[in-house]
């Protein structure tokens, strides 16, 4: 692809990375200084790729935004699109396939991490922000913006436990949840430092409160199975952010 621009003279790119790339940090937040040293074959092939992208940059100027998502969720407000993997992996969704009744329970893969409730702490962000961020990396490359990296998050980090009690909280459900082993390869702890973006971009999350992601996975999730379990009315869509720079 990398080749196929540049014989067609497209000169910008805005690569969807993933906070993975960093491994396990030994400091938190985590910032864009932090030393890449991915532990599983995800992250190591999102990095391979950033470093594609920037050999590129040196070999024929192509100029890049590598947004480094931390944990995607939610779904669109008014419930156009949503996640839906086969088999599904992501906490969230199967967080609320148990809400549903769509399996028996949740498993919470390690309980003995050192987190304040030994689960894993992650930093949720939601999709409309990250669609808000692509586009304003891409108005900064065409403004002639430097190729950049930034961390997307909120610097907030949510645990398992957390996201289960939520859950519960948002779906008016019991939801049962069963302690398991921990998966190789899974940080204790994953949040973002992300003032480069901000600085760079313009950029910050406004719709990624917890509860609120949870909501809009909710009515995406009740819709795409024919259920009319949420209560309150679907949200607006997302709409296109204003030009970086404006108010």
């Amino acid at each position: 692809m990398l080749d196929a621009m540049v014989r067609s003279d497209v000169r910008s790119i805005v690569f969807s990375s993933s906070c993975t790339v960093y491994g396990e940090p030994n400091t938190l937040p985590i910032s864009e200084r932090t030393p890449l040293n991915p532990v599983n074959p995800y992250g190591f092939t999102k990095l391979v790729c950033e470093r594609m992208v920037d050999d590129f940059g040196r070999a024929y100027g192509l100029r890049s935004a590598c947004l480094r998502y931390f944990n995607a969720a939610g779904a669109d407000p008014a419930a156009e699109i949503g996640e839906d993997h086969d088999p599904e992996t992501h906490l969230i969704p199967l967080v609320l396939d148990a809400a549903s009744r769509k399996r028996a329970e949740v498993a919470v893969y390690g309980t003995d991490y050192p987190t304040p409730d030994g689960t894993a702490v992650r930093d949720y962000i939601h999709v409309c922000d990250l669609a808000d961020a692509h586009v304003r990396a891409l108005q900064y490359l065409l403004d002639d913006g430097d190729s950049v990296a930034v961390n997307l998050g909120t610097g907030q980090g949510a645990s398992v436990r957390q996201v289960i009690d939520i859950s519960r909280h948002v779906t008016g459900r019991a939801i049962v949840a069963r302690a398991a082993p921990r998966r190789a390869g899974d940080p204790p702890v994953l949040v973002a430092e992300a003032k480069r973006a901000r600085e760079m971009l313009g950029w910050m999350p406004r719709h990624s409160d917890l509860s609120n992601i949870i909501t809009d996975a909710w009515r995406w999730h009740n819709k795409r199975f024919g259920s009319n379990n949420l209560k309150d009315a679907a949200g607006e869509a997302c709409v296109s952010p204003p030009a970086v720079g404006d108010a």
